[in-house]
């Protein structure tokens, strides 16, 4: 399990994958991450980590910042049973995340394949991303086809969902 960001960094350099990496004091949420944005055309998104009620299923939900989730609504597109956030102790088992630092890049980490990735399809319709570095105090920048190229050694496809 890749569990630090040298460890990440590692793990995109040895694949090629090109990152701008910016390093700022801890963040928690999209609106203290905003104070650190570069002045690249870049997409701001939030990752939150959702499972079923019974914490059999989950889901890497990636949208805009700006976005608000409805739940119920998610649940249906999913076609999944009651959806809620997964606990700090799923987050770091599955994605080797915490809280403030969920991430794309956490599917590195999930080997078994246990999280779907849904996409915001007004997402993907940018060129650079801002990714969590596994850690609240970096941030990366990478452009769609490197996410791209990530998902595909991850192993995880792309679903998509409108809101």
């Amino acid at each position: 399990m890749i569990t630090t960001e040298t460890e990440l960094l590692h793990f995109l350099d040895k694949h090629k994958l090109a990152y701008q990496r910016v390093e700022h004091p801890p963040v928690y949420t999209c609106t203290e991450a905003e104070q650190y944005n570069l002045d690249l055309p870049t997409i701001s998104i939030k990752n939150l980590l959702l499972c079923d009620k019974k914490e059999e299923c989950f889901y890497l939900v990636v949208t805009l910042c700006v976005n608000n989730l409805d739940l119920k609504h998610l649940a249906v597109q999913f076609q999944a049973s009651r959806l809620h956030f997964a606990s700090e102790q799923i987050l770091e088992r599955l994605l080797g995340a915490s809280r403030g630092a969920v991430t794309m890049m956490g599917l590195v980490n999930d080997v078994d394949h246990q999280v779907e990735l849904w996409m915001d399809a007004q997402v993907w319709e940018g060129e650079n991303f801002l990714c969590p570095a596994l850690v609240n105090t970096a941030t990366l920048v990478l452009s769609k086809e490197s996410l791209h190229r990530f998902f595909e050694l991850s192993g995880h496809e792309m679903h998509w969902f409108d809101l």
